[in-house]
């Protein structure tokens, strides 16, 4: 297994300039009574300013209005920083700045994505950062197929579901053969967000290979669990 990586928050005058600008105008725009609610509906996974997407995403407008586009730099170091702030609406931010961004991002960007995931896991963020940051590195540099290989092993649950959902938008230009392995690896994983991640990924591929897919989980009904089944099949 390759050794974990723990990247450096590089200097970085744009995100100095984002996060001046994120920091004076997410909480002041925060509703507390709304906080309440979406720290219970996300489970607790971490505390809330309140912020609503639509506002959430105008008020980033806001912030980003006038600013240069990044490089990497700029990009490794305003989701670093975001991610270190204890509130959920910055995580969302750093995800919706990378989403847009990460053409600008090269392979050696995957050690930054992998700290994302394992920092404050939860599906409404590593789904995101899977499907369209890992994703996209993957897909403009097939050498990294390797380290979702490694990946879809980890004892680590959210990075194996990364490893699962990382083609999830990928349509004809999906490694058929390796999301199937994948599925197999891990059919017998007892948590839920595995299983979900199995059946989600099967599902949105059996939209350009149906036939392929219904046959892959005709074969192999025994080996999955009926989440994953119901979910792979659901559209079917």
């Amino acid at each position: 297994m390759t050794q974990v990586i723990t990247p450096a928050v590089p200097d970085s005058a744009l995100a100095d300039t984002v996060l001046t600008r994120l920091t004076g105008v997410y909480p002041a725009a925060g509703d507390p009574f709304r906080a309440q609610e979406m720290v219970a509906y996300m489970k607790g996974v971490a505390p809330f300013l309140g912020l609503r997407t639509p506002e959430r995403r105008a008020l980033s407008r806001t912030v980003l209005d006038g600013l240069p586009a990044p490089d990497e730099a700029d990009c490794t170091a305003i989701a670093l920083r975001c991610f270190a702030l204890p509130e959920r609406e910055y995580h969302y931010f750093a995800v919706d700045y990378l989403r847009r961004h990460v053409r600008r991002c090269s392979s050696a960007f995957l050690p930054v994505a992998r700290t994302l995931v394992t920092t404050v896991s939860w599906w409404d963020t590593v789904d995101h950062l899977a499907a369209h940051v890992v994703g996209g590195l993957v897909l403009a540099d097939p050498a990294l197929v390797s380290d979702m290989d490694e990946w879809i092993a980890d004892d680590d649950l959210w990075i194996a579901r990364t490893a699962l959902l990382h083609q999830l938008r990928y349509k004809t230009a999906t490694d058929a053969g390796r999301l199937f392995s994948y599925c197999l690896l891990r059919s017998a994983h007892p948590d839920f967000f595995i299983r979900k991640a199995i059946g989600w990924s099967l599902r949105e591929y059996a939209k350009t290979a149906p036939d392929e897919v219904r046959a892959f989980v005709t074969h192999n009904t025994s080996r999955f669990s009926p989440l994953s089944v119901r979910e792979a099949l659901k559209n079917l």
